[in-house]
């Protein structure tokens, strides 16, 4: 059983939303401009909750190519209108259910994030939405304790729910208690290297009275 904690934060691809189809589409259709179809949808999910710079690196660009790829990435996302993204199961109840007071950490931009949050009927959910704008990504810290700070709330008094090595990593560099899901995702063994405070299999598992 979790204890009740004032705040939650949240990570937001593969813990509250499913949005491999429009993130991995996305990148694909920015490589198969570039002449790769080589890259399976598999590896891609992989980099989910990592900044896409080190993604296009990785697979073999250049830093002004890939700057440039992410850019082009952006406008074929956002045209998507996340028609291949969902909301995971018994997650809006268990947002409606749970106490505290609740923020986002995620890699996503602040607003792309909040008009995510909004189209699927989560925004009401939330105190503050925090997105990765303009500092380091997870597994650093920053977009956690931007977060905190904007709540004006101690390291102590947080729980980060995410599905992510890069997550774990994060909470782990901030002083803050984690708690893995493991519906997302993140490899369950990778996960664990991290030693998240908590592990849930179901959102409704983060509700005290659980």
């Amino acid at each position: 059983m979790i204890p009740p904690f004032p705040v939650y934060v949240f990570d937001v691809d593969g813990t509250l939303v499913d949005s491999q189809a429009d993130i991995c589409g996305a990148v694909q259709d920015v490589l198969a401009a570039r002449g790769r179809t080589d890259v399976t949808h598999e590896l891609l999910r992989s980099y989910i909750g990592r900044h896409l710079v080190e993604e296009f690196l990785e697979l073999g660009y250049t830093l002004p190519e890939a700057e440039q790829m992410i850019v082009e990435y952006r406008g074929i996302y956002a045209a998507r209108k996340h028609g291949g993204t969902a909301v995971y199961p018994g997650i809006a109840d268990a947002l409606a259910r749970l106490g505290g007071r609740k923020s986002t950490a995620t890699t996503k931009g602040t607003l792309t994030t909040r008009l995510v949050l909004e189209q699927f009927a989560l925004l009401e959910h939330f105190d503050h939405v925090q997105g990765t704008d303009g500092f380091p990504a997870k597994p650093q810290p920053d977009v956690l304790l931007k977060s905190l700070e904007a709540l004006g709330v101690r390291r102590e008094d947080c729980l980060f729910v995410g599905d992510s090595a890069a997550d774990m990593e994060a909470g782990r560099r901030g002083g803050i208690a984690t708690c893995a899901v493991t519906w997302g995702y993140g490899e369950i063994a990778e996960l664990a290297r991290h030693h998240p405070d908590f592990w849930i299999d179901a959102p409704h598992q983060l509700l005290p009275d659980y």
